[in-house]
């Protein structure tokens, strides 16, 4: 809208880093600002954390490393204009996509939606927003030039109503003033655009960029053209590869959008890191983030200058109409630490808090707990042999034990939800201790309840008769993450008066220690010894560890560290194979050590479809864009099979970026319950393009086959349960040349598994 924009600005393309203040040492905030500008960038993209800002209901925290405004004033005084992004909802990789935790005490309530209690907190957590920033926007002459509404929202609905509120919420709080925009994909935005906001697209590096805007073109011929999403690189998710994309790519896609006047923010300039439990999961699924947040970007996550840094630099230069880069600021030397050891630990089970007593199964919320571990403890019936365990369900990495001895672990990302224990008398005590990781962070699976959120039940075969036992009457151990719950367990004792276990493990429980810093500056510290949890230095929250990887380091900032002794707090809920840890120069982010395979196919394990008929034989178009083809009838079936038979470009590859099942009534089927059974090739070597990929929400990842297998290829999904279908959906990759794009495919549908 130019009445609302200085007429000097209306020539302007904005070239935008995409940084999050939360993720990056407050020290470090104008330094970092400097080496964005230094690009030749003129404004900053960034998203407002509702969960990091509100960690209690009307208790508000605008200090320290949520001190918004201090970094807004930051930006306006290295002269770079803002982009505000308040949410509510931000997605960002974060734990909730940015929702507070404590909106799940209240069951029923409907997260992103107009539900009278969402909105009333929204409101709340707005104004608190605007009180901090609307004098700054640029209508008062500060730097802040536009503000979002809500976000993405075409991957989580369609509700034009609840898009509106939020917008007049915005308006309400920030006056009439300012310009107000929406984001989505091209394939989904007119489905909530309002009328009388901009409209902007996110997509990743590689894409047809004249085919992501193709749509606005038609829609709104003179609208101005942004990408407020441009995705420079990925974000890693434990027990998977650590992803990078091309340097060229990135390049290719921001000079011609910049050729074209299009402008651009760059997701992310500079990742940063998941400080504590801050980081979040991937849906459908399962599948949570790692602590560091390094994104692949041109800043790396320590705030190191990168290949990619100087190859933008180069790039951004022939757009500077004249003007000369500021220089690059100075870079923080990385430093090394000596190995040091661990020095005494406090275990868990002898040091657990005073529990609480239920009858029935609640989940963390229902205790007033938002982050941690949970122990939920009962007693067993007579056993008198090895019986089920099912955990309905564990959220998110479940231990059991029986009279103290570890019988197995459940996985939330595996689906793992059922173990053996062995027989036993009545009484024996049955612990369930669970570690929740960060909550989904995106589509409607962000109502991620934490700790067991059904029932716990022992199942017997006895003889030829089943019995089920529904267990109840549960003492509970609330174990917060906080460093106040470490610090005052209970009683520690020196490592050595403890030996490892069969495995080769020490306790679990807190460990704590102290290293020496002759002169503090930036370091990775190293936990490739240790298990499975989250650590503390000098009372700084530093992330979660696990050693499946693939990220072995934390990035340990130089300015939270002290001259002389440090110290440091490891709760580790596996227990360490050894109690030590080093400060590295150069962080761990690809160190994979993972049992399960990546791919989905068994060694020697071949689809067998002689046998079977297709519902649907056809040809897909080339290009890009969604693609639908609808069978002559219904078809009832659990298992459906995408049989490729050849490619468009001849070549020996095939890729899928995302499939819809539609049911009889042409309505898209919930892909929550979605699990791939095989999958012929996976490109998984060097990439996570994996057939999981097919339905992970995201249009710029895909699956992909590997190089030099030949046609046909094929996938097999579970649906979960039986349905009636009558259609399928398919989207090839974004590139403008759509590599692996499948020309001619058969579909199969059956109630019972496919046969191999």
């Amino acid at each position: 809208h130019y009445p609302r924009i200085p007429k000097p600005y209306w020539d302007q393309t904005c070239a935008l880093p995409i940084f999050h203040y939360p993720r990056i040492p407050k020290p470090y905030w104008d330094q970092r600002i400097n080496m964005c500008k230094a690009l030749g960038m003129n404004a900053v993209c960034l998203y407002v954390f509702w969960n990091s800002h509100e960690p209690k209901p009307d208790q508000f925290d605008f200090t320290g490393q949520n001190d918004l405004r201090e970094f807004v004033k930051l930006c306006e005084q290295n002269d770079m204009k803002v982009i505000l992004r308040p949410g509510p909802y931000v997605c960002a990789e974060w734990e909730m996509g940015g929702l507070p935790w404590w909106l799940l005490k209240k069951k029923d309530i409907r997260l992103r939606e107009s539900d009278p209690y969402f909105l009333e907190r929204v409101d709340k957590f707005q104004k608190a927003i605007a009180n901090q920033v609307s004098d700054l926007t640029i209508a008062n002459g500060g730097p802040i030039i536009m503000v979002q509404v809500e976000n993405e929202y075409g991957s989580y609905g369609i509700d034009k109503q609840y898009v509106s509120e939020i917008r007049d919420m915005l308006r309400k709080n920030f006056g009439n003033e300012v310009t107000l925009f929406q984001c989505d994909w091209s394939s989904n935005f007119l489905n909530n655009g309002l009328n009388d906001l901009i409209w902007t697209m996110n997509f990743g590096t590689g894409a047809n960029i004249d085919q992501q805007f193709a749509k606005l073109k038609e829609v709104r011929p003179n609208s101005p053209l942004m990408c407020s999403e441009f995705w420079s690189g990925w974000f890693d998710k434990w027990g998977a590869n650590h992803e990078t994309r091309p340097a060229a790519d990135m390049i290719a896609g921001i000079d011609e959008m910049l050729s074209k006047g299009i402008s651009f923010s760059l997701y992310m300039t500079h990742g940063g890191t998941n400080w504590g439990h801050w980081a979040g999961a991937n849906s459908p699924g399962f599948a949570p983030d790692v602590t560091s947040y390094d994104y692949d970007a041109p800043i790396s996550e320590s705030g190191q200058t990168t290949p990619k840094y100087w190859e933008l630099r180069k790039t951004l230069a022939k757009y500077m109409d004249g003007k000369k880069q500021t220089d690059v600021p100075s870079l923080i030397k990385p430093i090394a630490i000596p190995s040091f050891t661990f020095t005494e630990v406090a275990p868990l089970f002898s040091n657990l808090p005073e529990p609480k007593s239920d009858a029935e199964i609640r989940t963390m919320e229902e205790y007033d707990q938002g982050f941690g571990s949970i122990l939920y403890r009962t007693t067993l019936p007579e056993l008198k042999q090895p019986a089920l365990l099912t955990v309905n369900d564990p959220h998110d990495y479940a231990q059991v034990f029986v009279d103290g001895k570890f019988i197995g672990k459940l996985d939330r990302r595996n689906g793992e939800k059922a173990l053996t224990i062995p027989a036993c008398k009545k009484g024996a005590t049955l612990d369930i201790l669970i570690e929740a990781m960060g909550r989904i962070n995106f589509g409607r699976a962000i109502k991620d309840f934490k700790g067991i959120t059904g029932n716990v039940t022992v199942t017997v075969d006895n003889e030829g008769h089943r019995f089920v036992c529904d267990l109840k009457n549960w003492k509970v151990y609330n174990i917060e993450d906080t460093y106040d719950t470490y610090t005052s367990i209970g009683e520690f004792y020196p490592i050595e008066t403890f030996t490892p276990d069969e495995n080769g493990r020490l306790p679990r429980g807190v460990y704590r220690g102290t290293f020496n810093v002759k002169k503090p500056s930036d370091t990775f510290l190293n936990f490739e010894t240790w298990g499975k949890g989250l650590v503390y230095v000098n009372g700084h929250p530093m992330g979660r560890i696990w050693e499946i990887g693939p990220q072995q380091t934390l990035y340990m900032p130089g300015c939270w560290l002290k001259k002389g002794e440090n110290e440091i707090l490891v709760f580790d809920i596996i227990g360490p194979k050894e109690a030590k840890s080093e400060g590295l120069r150069e962080p761990l982010l690809d160190q994979l050590l993972v049992q399960k395979p990546l791919t989905h196919r068994e060694e020697g394990q071949n689809l067998v479809l002689s046998s079977e008929t297709p519902v649907y034989t056809g040809s897909f178009a080339p290009g890009n864009g969604w693609q639908e083809v609808k069978f002559d009838k219904p078809v009832t079936g659990r298992y459906i099979c995408l049989e490729a038979l050849n490619s468009i470009n001849g070549k020996d590859v095939a890729a899928i970026a995302e499939m819809y099942v539609l049911d009889d009534k042409g309505e898209r089927l919930s892909r929550e319950p979605w699990i791939v059974n095989y999958a012929d090739s996976e490109d998984v070597a060097r990439m996570n393009r994996s057939g999981d990929k097919t339905f992970d929400l995201q249009e710029s990842t895909y699956w992909s086959t590997v190089p030099g297998i030949p046609f046909p290829h094929a996938i097999v999904i579970d649906l979960g349960a039986t349905h009636s279908i009558e259609g399928f959906q398919y989207l090839p990759r974004m590139e403008s040349d759509v590599p692996g794009a499948i020309k001619d495919f058969k579909i199969y549908v059956k109630n019972t598994p496919f046969k191999y």
